[in-house]
């Protein structure tokens, strides 16, 4: 992958991909997560993908993508940390592929361009009937979050972790916000990304020629705007503290616990093999510590798994308990973790879960999603340095040399801040 600097807070990162028959044109947005803009940053997405000022209606996108033989758009956004990442992306088959030799480059770049650049405004400002059709999307999805236990006892636990840093930012909007929000304030939201956010443009399974073309079309719209770019938000951890204990009761089947954990400080990139690793051995595969003894041994739950984020230097155990068991749940999680720190690790155990790595790891190149979030990941995790990026050969290079003893480093330093629970027995768990 090449990367260059094509203007002010622009990048363009380029594979031709041969091996492929598709190509893809994605444009992301890194720009810092705010409080007062969370909510209609989580709904632009949801506009933007209707359709754009040439193609304005989600029924004429649809007939333009089935004739470019059904290339795709999606416009998606994603918490990467402090940051907000708005990603519009068309992928289809390559020009020569055509039956009829249409161009069907130029034919993405339009509408990736289209759909980031020029979107359907009546009026000045976003389409009214979209932004009210979307609201209720958005608004559905916020009111369901609370049926799916799992995913809102993490967003509570995060929430608490967090507090008001800048990560603790709910990026996938507030619903109490949703019915206030105005086409104006959207738009506002939305030429605010423009004016600010850091862009990437990836190319992959185009020609050199194909790409400059693209970079040139993105350079003539970025010359019509005013842009002042803020820099990428840094990494960041929260800081060592006592554990706190929260419990939220519900008449649900299966209890949920998730318990937050802090490095107390910001990962560093040459850590991240180590990290890895260590999170395989600990919960993050069918041969970690957390599945073999907690979930099969033990029987003390009916899933318990680990995963590590690195833009914030923490870790997420979450597991689905009896109500009764979630105290003795969350000893055991903590006595794995004390093992893994300062008892024996067999080499089975460690070369099992490295060759898993290994294995999944050297699938990261077969699609074009996959090189395009490795990459654009890494740019992310290195602050935008380029001897800090590293290639998915490079990734498991270091991966080999990790030891036990780089495992445990890491593992020593996790401290647990939260720990989370929903249940619909109060007496089940001892809150602090």
């Amino acid at each position: 992958m090449e990367r260059t600097l094509i203007a002010p807070g622009v990048h363009l990162s380029y594979d031709p991909a041969e091996k492929f028959n598709r190509c893809r044109i994605s444009i992301h947005f890194a720009f810092p997560a705010k409080r007062e803009t969370a909510t209609a940053h989580a709904l632009l997405p949801l506009v933007l993908e209707r359709g754009y000022a040439d193609c304005p209606d989600m029924t004429r996108l649809t007939k333009k993508l089935a004739r470019l033989y059904g290339a795709d758009l999606t416009v998606d956004a994603r918490p990467m940390g402090c940051s907000h990442n708005l990603c519009v992306s068309v992928t289809g088959i390559k020009d020569k592929f055509a039956l009829e030799g249409e161009p069907l480059t130029r034919e993405y770049t339009s509408i990736a361009l289209g759909a980031a650049f020029h979107p359907y405004f009546v009026g000045g400002t976003f389409d009214p009937e979209a932004v009210g059709i979307e609201k209720q999307m958005l608004k559905k999805a916020l009111e369901d979050e609370i049926n799916d236990k799992r995913l809102y006892c993490l967003h509570q636990a995060n929430r608490e972790f967090f507090g008001d840093s800048p990560a603790g930012v709910r990026q996938e909007g507030y619903l109490d916000e949703v019915d206030g929000l105005t086409p104006e304030a959207l738009t506002e939201a939305y030429r605010e990304m423009l004016r600010t956010a850091n862009m990437e443009l990836i190319v992959l399974g185009c020609t050199a020629e194909q790409t400059a073309a693209v970079k040139d079309a993105l350079l003539a719209e970025l010359a019509a705007l005013d842009r002042a770019p803020l820099p990428l938000a840094e990494d960041i951890a929260m800081p060592r503290r006592e554990p706190v204990h929260k419990t939220e009761n519900y008449d649900m089947v299966q209890a949920k616990l998730c318990m937050l954990f802090t490095l107390g400080e910001p990962m560093r990139t040459e850590q991240l093999a180590a990290v890895r690793l260590a999170m395989a051995l600990y919960g993050g595969s069918v041969t970690s510590r957390l599945f073999l003894n907690v979930r099969e041994r033990d029987h003390l739950c009916y899933y318990c798994s680990s995963s590590f984020q690195s833009f914030t230097g923490s870790m997420a155990v979450n597991s689905g308990v009896e109500h009764a068991d979630a105290a003795r749940a969350e000893q055991a999680i903590l006595k794995e973790l004390a093992d893994l720190c300062d008892g024996p690790i067999t080499d089975d155990e460690f070369e099992d879960c490295r060759r898993g790595l290994l294995s999944g790891m050297q699938g990261v190149e077969d699609t074009l999603g996959g090189i395009e979030t490795w990459y654009y990941i890494e740019v992310l995790r290195s602050g935008g340095d380029p001897a800090k990026v590293q290639t998915p050969a490079e990734a498991r290079a270091a991966l080999q040399a990790v030891t036990k003893d780089d495992v445990r480093a890491i593992l020593r330093k996790l401290t647990l801040s939260v720990s989370y629970l929903l249940t619909k027995e109060v007496s089940a768990y001892a809150a602090e």
